[in-house]
């Protein structure tokens, strides 16, 4: 985890003495390691650094090639340094250091704006091209480190974090509504939008140049669809999950220091960590030790999951650092949305910061999650519509039989019906039925009372826009799921939530199952593979037998943190009814707020009212 800034203009006006180094000051947990600037007349950037690995051990940022004509400030780590260090040793690349700077910098020198092609990991970098006169800006294909920026006709600013664009006298401070309207309906589209009307996010897997002209963007990853396995039998596709998970979690493990894993006692932090250990006993870390930490839910039974992270610890003969969450008041979150500017966090993300205060505390520098693991391991029902569009009967009797026996004739037969013979039906048929299946399944949609007139409408566009945006094809029923989950606004706003919490206690977040070779291998994989009866991830829970201990591995349930939520929000009656509509009254309807707040007290497990009560008060405090 490091930051970037800079400041490029593009009138010939020079950079006025102070104002990278404000941008820099604003993010000073990013930059434990130095803070440095490079400045020539009409550019300034600059950086915070915070080192992760051994050979980040020998860069110093800014980096300039030997003449200057290429500077590079850059955030972020690579997964395929070794590949890509000896593909440029063999193109005849003159590398200074082990770096990964250095091979981001060498990669643009040999092949240009299509060197992101052989870059992975997590990063966000530009490299300011003085041949070209533009700025080259890219963004990991998931979208795991920050970059915003604006544009003003003539100047570029970007940083790591909101605060330190907005202090420059020029951004204007216009709250966007549209942003907002989102967030309080709990409808996510955008993955370029901030709180801050022309102050934008450049979205993951997308490149942007700049020049006199402007910013152009463009796509440079998407994930491929009609790639497929040479396998035949599950057995092959479990082993290959096995060999990839393993290597996944390997690259990512990488640090100069003791690396630190999240152990929820869940299927996927808890698989993440017990692989990390077995690669520690084979002598293959890229670290020189790991630690795991849980937080320690005790007294709430629907959060405490600890007796499966002291499984976790028993079965690998460690010992789980437990941690108690945090419950800050909600002056906490005011005062973190005043410093940044921006939405202050969600109690389910804010209750782990306890946890990266001892991690960092610790010594490490680097934190590994289970994040991702339910978006591409955890399977669906498409698998009927995949067996019968493939004429694979004996497979779809299977997965019959297995729901038969988990759910009984019916809820299959209803379930074989809407979700396998529906989708595959003519239009007409679909557009009768369609409504009925919605009906049964709860899926019909709750209307947003809780609005006014303009926020529905701000809200109205934008999923129109998005839904005139859909259109790529897919190869199975089961990558539609797989795509909606990867492209989900919510997720990456999530996401860089927990970035930007986890950097400001000066540590680096890291998730092997959003690595962009985790969810190609997914989109590659028979849906049947993923859910079989009641087991949700299925090919995670055969591929790593003799590697969880059984308790975990054959889990079905999940922990429910709603009571982070319920421990404010149901004395916040008059703030939601009284304070906020008065104050918001163009964002919210007076009628429509009591009946969502008396909807949350009535069902607070329903859980939807929790996400949207809280993003009113958090966009509200964020744009005061």
């Amino acid at each position: 985890m490091s930051g970037i800034a800079g400041i490029i203009r593009f009138d010939g006006g020079p950079v006025e003495t102070g104002l990278i180094e404000q941008m820099t000051g604003a993010m000073p947990y990013r930059g434990p390691d130095g803070i440095s600037h490079w400045a020539r007349g009409s550019v300034a950037l600059g950086q915070c650094s915070m080192q992760t690995t051994r050979e980040s051990l020998e860069e110093t940022l800014p980096l300039a090639n030997e003449d200057e004509s290429l500077v590079l400030v850059m955030d972020g780590w690579l997964s395929n340094w070794e590949e890509l260090r000896a593909e440029l040793l063999a193109k005849g690349a003159r590398l200074r250091t082990r770096g990964d700077a250095e091979l981001v910098l060498r990669a643009y020198e040999t092949w240009g704006r299509d060197c992101l092609a052989r870059i992975d990991g997590d990063f966000s970098f530009v490299i300011w091209d003085v041949r070209q006169n533009e700025a080259f800006c890219a963004r990991d294909r998931m979208g795991i480190k920050p970059f915003v920026y604006h544009w003003d006709g003539r100047r570029l600013t970007f940083a790591s974090e909101l605060h330190a664009i907005l202090a420059m006298p020029w951004v204007r401070q216009e709250p966007n509504l549209g942003m907002v309207a989102e967030i309080i309906s709990d409808e996510w589209f955008s993955h370029d939008e901030t709180l801050w009307t022309g102050v934008m996010r450049l979205p993951g897997s997308q490149r942007m140049r700049v020049g006199a002209s402007g910013p152009k963007t463009e796509q440079y990853w998407q994930p491929e669809l009609w790639k497929t396995l040479p396998y035949s039998r599950d057995e092959d596709y479990i082993e290959h999950y096995r060999e990839l998970l393993t290597d996944v979690v390997r690259r990512h493990s990488r640090s100069h220091v003791r690396v630190a894993y999240e152990v929820s006692g869940g299927l996927d932090s808890s698989a993440v960590f017990c692989l990390a250990e077995s690669l520690r006993k084979a002598g293959q870390p890229p670290a020189p030790g790991i630690d795991g930490y849980t937080l320690a839910y005790r007294g709430d039974a629907e959060a405490d999951e600890l007796s499966y992270a002291h499984a976790v610890g028993a079965h690998l003969g460690l010992t789980i650092e437990e941690v108690a969450p945090a419950f800050p008041e909600l002056s906490w979150y005011a005062d973190r949305a005043r410093v940044y500017r921006d939405f202050p966090g969600f109690p389910n993300c804010v209750h782990a910061i306890n946890m990266y205060n001892q991690v960092a505390a610790k010594g490490s520098r680097v934190l590994i999650t289970g994040l991702g693991g339910d978006q591409f391991v955890t399977g669906n029902n498409a698998f009927y519509a995949e067996e019968i569009l493939a004429r694979r009967w004996r497979l779809l009797y299977g997965c019959l039989a297995a729901n038969t026996k988990a759910f009984g004739l019916g809820a299959t037969a209803g379930s074989f019906i809407c979700e396998g013979l529906l989708p595959l039906s003519p239009a007409f048929l679909k557009d009768r039925l369609g409504p009925i299946w919605r009906r049964m399944t709860k899926r019909a949609g709750r209307g947003a009372f809780w609005l006014s007139p303009k926020t529905r409408g701000l809200i109205a566009a934008r999923r129109s826009k998005h839904e005139s945006a859909k259109g790529r094809n897919v190869r199975t029923r089961g990558q539609v799921q797989l795509l909606r989950n990867a492209n989900y606004g919510f997720d990456a706003f999530m996401r860089e939530q927990c970035e930007q919490l986890c950097a400001s206690t000066r540590l680096e977040l890291r998730h092997p199952y959003y690595s962009a070779k985790f969810i190609e291998f997914a989109l590659a994989t028979p849906e049947r593979l993923r859910k079989q009866g009641r087991i949700s991830k299925y090919i995670h829970t055969e591929a790593l037998k003799g590697v969880l201990p059984e308790i975990i591995r054959t889990r079905t349930t999940k922990a429910d943190f709603e009571s982070v939520f319920a421990l404010r929000l149901k004395v916040m009656e008059d703030f939601f009814t009284t304070d906020l509509v008065e104050a918001r009254s163009d964002w919210l309807d007076r009628d429509g707020m009591r009946q969502l707040f008396q909807a949350y007290i009535d069902s607070p497990q329903d859980g939807w009212q929790s996400w949207i009560l809280w993003g009113a008060f958090a966009s509200h405090v964020s744009l005061r």
